[in-house]
Order: structure tokens, then C-alpha cells, then sequence
């Protein structure tokens, strides 16, 4: 049985509008890292208040650990779920220290037990040191370390954070997106984290769920989902891509399209006639006599790599080139004309 089960979980803020939240059923394994993904007002953030108990349903149920937390005739309170929760701001009380920031939420424990929980989840967050200190003598990935902290102190069921990484600058961004997953895994810890950022569900996560107007799109480890996403939505969600609409061909191998044929990963197993396929910039491989070949609109540099805006031969008509990364040590300049070949791992039909 699943560690943490929703099933039918439906939130509507108002009665005639579109619920926040749409049937949505999920379930995570012990231990489990999960991140709810999408775009502000998919519901991700509804969807974890309702878990913590601070935002009731319309409908559907909650059970975690086995017990149900929430159903039409139950309601069981946020204090007694078993939840930890990490809020965006952290939320550290100012006024106290760090070692009783930690504490705060052991007030039924005996003191010296109290004091020796602090000292366990301090030292697993690397703090240990700063026991004395107070909020703002801290950094921003410290603070974070602290709120984690906080919430893993009673032993908690399931750790829920909300955009937990939001507030950080990028270097220290990827440090803690390593950290925060190391600390819930010495924990042996089940986690749902919230988040908008595709590079961080994917960085953290044993599965990314995609949403989008209250309804699930996909769940998936994230290479899976990055190489084979369900639908036009997720494949432009979680990372760039090039749709192209096709016709399967009768091998159920290749797909044709405006610029050419594309050879799919894998043979299909039934005819599709129309057909939409995500290439991945990654996927188009810069080559001197590649099969497909254009001139370059435009020219991005990131630092990794560069990104070029083709259009293709064959395509002169339609309104979007075609996206692919280069070398960043390749020489390319606009109006340069460049062919390549795609690598059929990268592309994938989708809905």
C-alpha cells in the first residue's frame, strides 16, 4: 500500500468556477521524493495545503501512512497529520535562536529530549555550530537548512515544501537543490515539494508530477518525462522543444513532416495517421551533410552552449524556426547556413 494516498482530490474556492484542484489522484512511496510541477494557479500549491490539512477539500481523500487524514466524515487537524511543513519565507521566529527555532515544535517533549532532537537534526543539517545564533545572522541557504530542520524535529510522516528554492540566487540555488535532497534522504524522509522551476523538480525528485488547471498531465521519473512526455504541454513545460505536426509512415518507424522525414526512437505498435512530434534542441546534431539544413535566424549564447533559431529549407512558410544547441567553441553567425542530423532518443510522439 502506498505510504501517502489522494484519491478523487477535488478543491473549488467557488461554486460555478473551474475547481483549483480537478480529481486528482497521487500516490508516493515511502521515502519518496515527489515534486508538483507547473505554471502559477495549476493548483500544485492548493494541492499541498490540502495534504498539510490548512486548506479543506470539496471532495476526494487523504490518507497518509495508512490512516485517512481527510474523507467526507473526516478531518483529521494539521497538528496531528504528521506533516513538517517548509514554507516558502522559511518562517523562523525572529526573536528566538536557532536551537529553539528547532525546538518550537516539541513542546510536549521533556526538555533534555528537546534539547537532544535539536542537537540530532542541527547536526544533520550541517548546523550544529550555529545553535546560538539568531535568524539574521544567517544566509539565505543556512535559513533554509534551519526551516528543514524545524520540520524534520518531530519525526514527521512527510516533509512538504513550498518553493523552496524561490527566494535563493542561482549558484546557491544548485548547492541547495543537492543539499536539501541529501538531508530528506539521510532522513529517510517521504517529500513533496512545490515548485515552478523545471530545473529544480528535476534536480530533487524520485518523480515530477506536471500540472496544469487542476489536473495531472504526467507523472514520471524526470528522464523519463524529459525524453517522453505525454503531451504537447509537458514536452514545452519542462524544457525547450519543437513540435511538428506529421503523418506516420507505414514502417510505424518515421513520421513525415514539413522538413523531412523523422525516424521515432522506437517502432509503434498501430498506425496513427496524424501525428505531433517533440524534438529536443539537444537532439539536433550539427553536421556537414546532415539531412536537414537552414539558415540561422538568430543566435543565443548561454554559456553551456549556443542556441540557434533555423529556419529550414522546406519550411520557409511557417511561423517558427526550428531551435538547436550548438558548441559553445563552434563558430556560428547569422545567415550562416547549417545542416544536421536528429537523434531519434530525443524525439517523441505526443498528445
Amino acid at each position: 500500500m502506498s505510504f501517502v494516498q489522494l484519491e478523487q482530490l477535488t478543491k473549488s474556492f467557488e461554486r460555478g468556477q473551474v475547481p483549483a484542484v480537478n480529481q486528482l489522484n497521487l500516490q508516493l512511496e515511502k521515502g519518496e521524493i515527489m515534486t508538483l510541477l507547473g505554471p502559477s494557479g495549476c493548483g500544485k500549491t492548493t494541492t499541498l495545503r490540502m495534504i498539510a490539512g490548512f486548506e479543506q477539500p470539496t471532495s476526494g481523500t487523504i490518507k497518509i501512512g495508512g490512516q485517512t487524514v481527510y474523507s467526507s466524515d473526516t478531518s483529521v487537524p494539521p497538528e496531528k497529520r504528521g506533516i513538517g511543513m517548509v514554507f516558502q519565507d522559511y518562517a523562523l521566529f525572529p526573536h528566538l535562536n536557532i536551537e529553539k527555532n528547532v525546538m518550537f515544535g516539541l513542546n510536549k517533549w521533556k526538555v533534555r529530549e528537546r534539547k537532544k532532537r535539536a542537537r540530532e537534526v542541527l547536526e544533520l543539517v550541517g548546523l550544529e555550530d550555529y545553535a546560538t545564533r539568531f535568524p539574521n545572522e544567517l544566509s539565505g541557504g543556512q535559513q533554509q537548512r534551519i526551516a528543514l530542520a524545524r520540520a524534520l524535529a518531530p519525526r514527521p510522516h512527510v516533509v512538504l515544501m513550498d518553493e523552496p528554492f524561490s527566494n535563493l540566487d542561482a549558484g546557491l540555488r544548485e548547492k541547495m537543490r543537492y543539499d536539501v535532497t541529501t538531508i530528506l534522504r539521510k532522513a529517510e524522509t517521504t517529500g513533496v515539494i512545490v515548485t515552478h522551476d523545471q530545473k529544480d523538480a528535476f534536480a530533487v525528485s524520485d518523480r515530477v508530477v506536471v500540472m496544469n488547471e487542476g489536473v495531472i498531465q504526467q507523472v514520471a521519473a524526470p528522464k523519463e518525462m524529459y525524453k517522453c512526455p505525454k503531451n504537447c504541454f509537458v514536452a514545452q513545460f519542462v524544457g525547450k522543444t519543437n513540435l511538428l505536426s506529421g503523418t506516420m509512415c507505414s514502417d510505424l518507424k518515421h513520421v513525415n513532416t514539413h522538413i523531412g522525414k523523422i525516424c521515432l526512437p522506437e517502432r509503434k505498435d498501430k498506425m496513427i495517421e496524424d501525428v505531433k512530434v517533440s524534438i529536443r534542441p539537444e537532439g539536433c546534431m550539427l553536421a556537414d551533410e546532415g539531412r536537414y539544413s537552414g539558415n540561422v535566424e538568430h543566435v543565443t549564447y548561454s554559456g553551456e552552449y549556443q542556441e540557434l533559431a533555423v529556419r529550414l529549407k522546406g519550411a520557409e512558410m511557417t511561423n517558427e524556426p526550428m531551435i538547436i544547441y550548438a558548441p559553445i567553441e563552434q563558430d556560428v553567425e547569422v545567415g550562416a547556413v547549417v545542416s544536421f542530423d536528429i537523434k531519434p532518443e530525443l524525439v517523441a510522439l505526443v498528445d
